[in-house]
């Protein structure tokens, strides 16, 4: 762990910034001097998240650009306590450091008192020391036209795809690169840098006067990585050209099978009933259940901060606790809560390096990589065991309670017959209870995939109701 630098002399609550290294990068010690200018203003400890990047974003429609954003930016969030009352602060001028300091040290002075505030136990701080394979210098050496023209071959792909693909909602680039710092009054001070790109397109296909939409991307951390745009023109098309013809089916309770899209959402939903403020605040289904069988024994969720590539993975949290990997639920036994410092404290337990923040406002509680095991079965194994069934695509909406469970949510998808996908279904309900559901997952596909910082297999459930017409 490398401590603060600058000879800053002896601050408030008999703290002195270390002088043994020095600061790599010049937004380190602009954060560093910021946490010591809370100190001098009155604060009894500080931290700083500051950030600074670069950002694109192209949409191409029917070949033609429709928007194009460039954009810089460097800002700072500052949170102050004394004592045990806090506030936040963030500004983009690093030139009004002082006014910034002087500013959240008086508003927190007229907070209330919250035991439960303050940094992580020293002790916790660090960084993972390897390469986390987060950041790749291919994105910045990418032209604005190479940008626009990744879009463009997606949707060029799609439209080329088949004759029933019409129309197109249009074709979207991202990529962005920065550096975030983390520093506090502790002594610690460390950054990391960041990139990542995505590529989407949503065409629309058109038959006997019925229209459907459907879409696919990829993102990665490096341009190498991201899936090739003419293979993500061609599978949105074909997502697309499958769903014509789509039609209602009358209410039954059969076998629904989640792809790994869909199911990624059903992970999701473990994570918030999980999260550490909605178990202090015995708002979750999952609240006082560590120790005990929450699912089957097939189901293991893992919060990993330390995988390789992983959309989730830092070498610390938002609060500078060193990355870590850990089981939430094993084999079907609930293992932890996921927590901040602040959480932990309101649980008398000890933070797992989930804190989350921006520049604005406290820590809040994230997922690292979070995500569902994968099992043994290939999604075709999973469809070919329903007689029939109902193999879901897309999910609509957000009817799930995670006080109680209660989970009911707008589908659509691919009905199966004797173990074949038969035909396409929309405008129908999912309907059950997240807490049985998670008992009740009876294969787990081996197709796991990383499209985000929450991820799972295609997964099996019995038990729920999809009410249709």
């Amino acid at each position: 762990m490398r401590r603060i630098s600058g000879a800053v002399g002896r601050l408030s609550a008999g703290f002195r910034l270390p002088q043994e290294n020095k600061v790599k990068e010049p937004l380190e010690q602009i954060a560093a001097d910021l946490v010591a200018k809370a100190l001098r203003a009155g604060a009894t400890s500080a931290d700083v998240v500051a950030v600074e990047g670069e950002e694109f974003s192209s949409v191409v429609r029917l070949g033609k650009i429709e928007s194009l954003k460039e954009a810089g930016s460097k800002s700072l969030g500052l949170r102050a306590f004394v004592g045990t009352r806090s506030a936040s602060a963030y500004s983009s001028d690093v030139s009004a450091l002082d006014r910034l300091a002087e500013r959240t040290v008086q508003m927190a002075r007229f907070t209330s008192e919250d035991p439960a505030s303050g940094l992580p136990d020293a002790a916790l701080l660090g960084r993972h020391a390897g390469d986390l394979a987060i950041y790749s210098e291919d994105i910045r050496g990418l032209s604005t036209d190479e940008k626009v023209s990744l879009a463009r071959r997606a949707e060029e792909a799609a439209r080329a795809f088949d004759p029933r693909i019409v129309n197109s909602e249009g074709s979207s680039f991202e990529a962005g690169h920065g550096l975030k710092v983390f520093a506090n009054s502790l002594g610690f001070v460390e950054s990391y840098r960041e990139s990542f790109c995505s590529l989407s397109v949503v065409p629309v296909a058109s038959q006997n006067g019925s229209m459907q939409r459907d879409y696919w991307y990829s993102a990665a951390h490096s341009l190498a990585q991201l899936e090739a745009p003419e293979s993500v023109g061609r599978k949105a098309a074909e997502r697309s050209v499958r769903r014509l013809g789509a039609r209602k089916v009358p209410t039954a309770r059969v076998p629904v099978v989640f792809d790994a899209e869909t199911a990624r959402s059903l992970a999701g939903h473990v994570f918030e009933a999980a999260r550490g403020d909605a178990i202090f605040r015995n708002a979750s289904f999952l609240a006082g259940k560590l120790g005990e069988r929450v699912a089957g024994e097939n189901i293991t969720i893992l919060d990993d901060g330390l995988r390789h590539g992983g959309f989730g993975s830092r070498p610390f949290d938002d609060e500078g606790v060193a990355a870590s990997s850990r089981p939430v639920i094993e084999n079907g036994v609930l293992r932890t809560y996921l927590l901040n410092s602040y959480a932990a404290r309101k649980l008398k337990m000890q933070t797992t390096g989930n804190a989350a923040r921006g520049v604005a406002g406290p820590p809040g509680i994230g997922p690292k990589n979070f995500y569902l095991a994968p099992g043994i079965h290939s999604p075709d194994e999973i469809i070919r065991s329903a007689k029939t069934g109902f193999y879901v695509t897309e999910l609509i909406g957000f009817g799930v309670n995670t006080v109680n469970g209660d989970y009911s949510r707008g589908a659509a998808g691919l009905w199966i017959e004797n173990g074949e996908l038969a035909y396409p279904v929309e405008e129908v309900t999912l309907a059950g209870n997240l807490r049985e559901m998670l008992r009740h997952v009876e294969m787990v596909g081996s197709d796991l995939e990383f499209r985000g910082a929450i991820a799972a297999p295609t997964v099996l459930v019995t038990g729920l109701t999809v009410a249709g017409a």
